[in-house]
């Protein structure tokens, strides 16, 4: 059976289009290890050995699109219990180019003679393969020519230049196996290093429609409050490093960024996710708002085709380099399935304009908010109860089409699972935003058509009160959406948050939201569940049937803000404030709705770092600003 490799265990480093994944102690060559460049794994094999014996691992460290590793090359040096040979690692990523810089550091008694070797090559896989668990792990591709230093797969020449110069042991060394084998002869003082550099670019020899290289910088951090403990600030700097180096520039109009959605799976445009995340960020800045708005916008859907998804109006799920399968899923390189981001575009570009956006530049997206809202009044008045609905009709895309989109995830209160179409709740309420904040701006810029979509919105807003709560009195909550036969999917989940501060409730039902997710089978000790705890479906390692994701309760956070519940959104981001402090202040995806003790259980295939987890400090910054009670008269707050 293919597996997915699992994450938690490995170091991340990303910028831009490369990713690099290693063990702890730095080496290459594990499933789901390697260096990633355009969705190709251009290096596979990676191990650095002192005498034919690797170091052993002591502690590492990632940020953004650097990692530390420091290792004890426990057979060398004193004969004492102490470590007295240090093995220092620093790899840095810089787009295409991936530099590693090896140091041996002696604090032994005598003067320290080995052999430093370093086994690398590179097989090529595609990322899909990789994903699934089809992964080989280490069968290299090398040009035959040892001067050269490279290999090559179907896109991408890798070239290896080191400082210093080292010998060639060829790729036959007995014992070695597969790969190229570099090695260097080292002596090493008392108290002194030893360094080695390896630089290896991978080069394109062909290009793909979606070749988008690396952003540059975005954000000035020292623009964020400075108030908050040190766990605040390491919470910021760690997650915003990390939010920088997952910018990507638009091939089609480089001065254009956006947030890939995350490594290493998903380093490319993504309809929700980089919406949310360049939302998150409007406090600090609209350029990543604008960016994502255009390049999503250049590729709209101009007329229906059934294979992508496509519909006129409707904005993207993701873009690819080449078509991606995996496991049920054959997808085309521009794929359409998803329900929510259309809503959601128009949602930013009328948020982005309230935080600042230029009027011109607002003006030259109104033909695409118009065709957006045209693709929602459409699906909405082609189902026979007015919702916005999906279904995979191809049978090898994505059986669930919002940010749920795991094939289990639409559970009942009995657990069991609802059939599609399913018409969710969040993507109702984010049409019903859509198309009130349309009207809002459309009425500011002088131009006509904000009283339909007003009246559309009320319209839409009474047929979600009257059909999608369940339960009596207190006990009264949303349903995660309607299923094919218009009934209730009546498992509680975390999708009725999305709805908070959207527009759609009363403050009454606002109100019974809130108290439904502060209960402690939905609000777990470090965030809110995406299914209740008391579901027979609920899974605390479920991908969204009872998992905790970053993103899911930032906008939680968020909507509890806009609502003013402010007590609420202060425990609910407290939640996540001590989510990272056990995880090295590096949101992952997503967690285990359960924890161990006082420590979050990994999601074991999460991905870290993820563009819209990441951009959650950004809003739990921001939120935490604007509810911070006011300094006390003579206080130094």
């Amino acid at each position: 059976m293919d597996l997915q490799p699992w994450l938690h265990e490995l170091e991340i480093a990303v910028d831009g289009p490369s990713t690099a994944l290693s063990s702890h102690d730095g080496s290459m060559g594990a499933p789901g290890t390697g260096w990633f460049v355009d969705d190709r794994r251009v290096l596979s094999l990676l191990e650095v050995r002192l005498d034919d014996i690797p170091a052993v691992a002591v502690a590492s460290a990632t940020s953004g699109p650097r990692s530390l590793f420091w290792g004890s090359a426990r057979h060398l040096g004193d004969p004492t219990p102490d470590p007295t040979v240090e093995v220092h690692r620093e790899r840095v990523l810089v787009g295409h180019r991936l530099t590693e810089t090896l140091t041996i550091r002696s604090r032994a008694a005598r003067a320290l003679t080995t052999t430093l070797t370093v086994r690398l090559g590179g097989d090529g896989a595609d990322l899909s393969t990789v994903k699934v668990g089809r992964d080989d792990g280490g069968a290299a591709l090398l040009d035959p020519d040892p001067g050269a230093l490279s290999w090559a797969d179907a896109r991408h020449r890798t070239t290896v230049r080191c400082d210093p110069a080292p010998d060639l042991e060829g790729r036959d060394r007995a014992g070695a196996g597969p790969g190229l084998v570099l090695s260097w002869p080292l002596t090493v003082e008392p108290g002194a290093s030893a360094t080695v550099t390896l630089a290896l670019t991978a080069e394109r020899t062909s290009v793909s429609a979606f070749d988008a290289d690396a952003g540059s910088s975005l954000l000035d951090l020292e623009q964020f409050a400075t108030g908050g403990d040190d766990t605040w600030r390491r919470m910021l700097r760690s997650n915003l490093v990390d939010l920088q180096h997952l910018l990507l520039r638009d091939p089609e109009a480089p001065d254009d960024l956006f947030a890939a959605a995350g490594s290493p799976w998903y380093l490319t445009l993504f309809g929700r996710d980089s919406i949310w995340a360049a939302r998150f960020l409007l406090p600090y800045t609209t350029r990543l708002a604008q960016g994502t708005l255009r390049a999503l916008a250049r590729r709209q859907a101009s007329e229906d085709d059934p294979a992508l998804a496509a519909e006129r109006g409707k904005i993207l799920h993701e873009v690819r380099r080449t078509a991606y399968a995996g496991g049920t899923l054959d997808l085309p390189p521009l794929y359409y399935g998803t329900v929510d981001a259309t809503p959601l575009w128009v949602v930013l570009l009328h948020d982005s304009w309230r935080w600042g956006l230029p009027e011109a530049e607002v003006r030259e997206l109104l033909p695409a908010m118009h065709a957006a809202l045209g693709w929602m009044e459409r699906m909405c008045g082609q189902a026979d109860d007015g919702f916005l609905r999906y279904v995979d009709m191809t049978g090898t895309g994505l059986s669930n089409q919002g940010w749920k989109d795991s094939g289990d995830s639409m559970r009942r209160a009995d657990g069991s699972i609802a059939p599609a179409p399913i018409a969710l709740l969040e993507a109702q309420a984010y049409a019903v935003e859509a198309a009130s904040g349309a009207a809002d701006l459309l009425d500011a810029l002088g131009e006509s058509g904000g009283e339909h979509w007003r009246t559309w919105a009320d319209a839409l807003r009474t047929r979600v009160r009257a059909r999608f709560w369940v339960g009596e009195g207190p006990d009264a909550y949303l349903a995660m959406a309607l299923d094919a036969d218009g009934h209730p999917v009546d498992g509680v989940g975390s999708n009725m948050g999305h709805a908070l501060g959207s527009g759609l409730l009363s403050e009454e039902e606002t109100g019974r939201v809130v108290e439904r997710l502060m209960r402690p089978d939905m609000l777990r000790e470090f965030g809110i569940a995406t299914l209740s705890a008391n579901n027979p479906a609920y899974n605390p390692a479920g991908y969204h049937t009872g998992s905790v994701w970053v993103h899911d309760t930032a906008i939680i956070v968020h909507g509890l803000a806009r609502t003013a519940h402010r007590e609420e959104a202060l425990t609910v981001g407290a939640a996540l404030v001590r989510l990272s402090a056990t995880v090295g202040h590096r949101f992952p995806e997503l967690i285990a709705g359960d924890a161990i003790g006082s420590r979050p259980v990994p999601y074991p295939a999460s991905c870290r770092p993820q563009a819209w987890s990441a951009a959650s400090a950004a809003v739990l910054t921001a939120v935490r600003d604007e509810l911070a009670p006011p300094a006390q008269e003579g206080s130094h707050a």
